[in-house]
């Protein structure tokens, strides 16, 4: 179960963060906003399972504060990731908790997320081979871990979009796949609700 939400994070992180990857022309396409919402539609296909996973809900990038990744269907939970810790909520109960200073890769998928917000290359590099493609206002970018441990958890991403990502596609190293697609993109102030805001 851990895994399962060590690798939603990274989903979280690479989303929210709008793919900053070391490729100059993607990066200027990308819109930065303080604050960015939408949706989720995701689809896991898991490895000796004939039928998908299917889910959907809402999350938030806030600047400086951390991403919230709120599943609606089919069970309603919640992951809040900031600098030190990502926390599970279940209704308003903590069902989990991991700290960045006890937990490794807790530490590495916080430092890839910072990486992203922050626009740190450098650091993204060392983490991910990155192959990146654009077409016009589109863009397409692989992302292959370096680190064993994150290769573990996470294995290889793909992504595109324009402004703000579409779509994300990850191939995990146990033969899972998953796939994200964004829509209703907002951004702002309003862009959050009370209760998300609440939250960080």
């Amino acid at each position: 179960m851990k895994r399962i939400f060590l690798g939603l994070c990274l989903v979280v992180c690479v989303a929210g963060a709008q793919a900053a990857v070391p490729v100059a022309k993607i990066q200027s396409l990308l819109a930065k906003p303080n604050i960015l919402c939408g949706r989720f539609d995701q689809t896991k296909q898991l490895s000796g399972m004939k039928k998908p996973l299917a889910s959907h809900g809402r999350f938030c990038v806030v600047a400086g504060k951390g991403v919230l990744w709120r599943t609606l269907q089919p069970f309603p939970n919640t992951l809040r990731l900031t600098r030190d810790e990502i926390v599970h909520f279940q209704g308003e109960r903590v069902a989990m908790r991991l700290d960045a200073k006890q937990e490794p890769t807790v530490r590495m998928i916080n430092s890839v997320l910072f990486s992203l917000l922050s626009g740190d290359l450098a650091q993204l590099d060392t983490l991910f081979e990155v192959d990146g493609s654009v077409d016009a206002s589109n863009w397409r970018v692989a992302l292959k871990a370096r680190e064993p441990a994150l290769a573990k958890a996470i294995g290889a991403i793909e992504l595109d979009g324009g402004a703000y990502v579409k779509n994300i596609l990850i191939n995990e190293a146990s033969g899972d796949r998953t796939v994200i697609v964004f829509s209703k993109i907002q951004t702002g102030e309003t862009a959050m609700l009370a209760e998300e805001a609440a939250l960080f």
